[in-house]
């Protein structure tokens, strides 16, 4: 049976440090080549928290699983911002065709079943974070993609 390590790392600066030295130390791996491959999987998730999965076979075999970043830290990424705001005053606008790339990569951990449902989801939590789509509200925003406001860019997003 496979030993399995869950941790959240930082994209493309994972290290041998805490949490990953520590668990797969005592597992007889080698820490730097596991760590060179998360780096590597997650160089385009750069500083972002990213969960990473290592399923541990033998010494040297393993499998590492990537999982997708939080929607709210790709929100603040396409928006190079730090944090969201505390007290729902706006820090960002997002546009619809930023929205739909978020919602295409979190699309395997959303619950949505087309890309118009997602990119809903993606607008519930820009509204949370203060974030502005297209300069409406999340709700305006929400009520304008059920309205078919944007239809012709999910159409061509497809």
């Amino acid at each position: 049976m496979a030993n399995v390590v869950e941790a959240l790392v930082s994209g493309g600066k994972a290290s041998a440090g805490p949490p990953l030295g520590p668990a797969l130390g005592p597992l007889g791996v080698n820490v730097a080549q596991v760590v060179a491959k998360i780096n590597d999987l997650t160089k385009d998730l750069n500083g972002m928290q990213v969960p990473v999965k290592i399923k541990i076979r033998s010494r040297t075999e393993f499998d590492i699983e990537v999982g997708t970043p939080p929607t709210s830290a790709l929100i603040l990424k396409e928006l190079a911002l730090e944090k969201g705001s505390a007290d729902k005053t706006v820090v960002g606008n997002l546009s619809m065709e930023q929205v739909i790339k978020v919602a295409n990569i979190k699309r395997k951990s959303l619950l949505s079943k087309t890309i118009k449902k997602a990119a809903s989801e993606v607008i519930g939590t820009a509204g949370t974070l203060g974030v502005t789509i297209d300069g409406l509200s999340s709700r305006e925003a929400q009520l304008a993609v059920v309205g078919g406001k944007y239809d012709s860019i999910f159409e061509a997003k497809v």
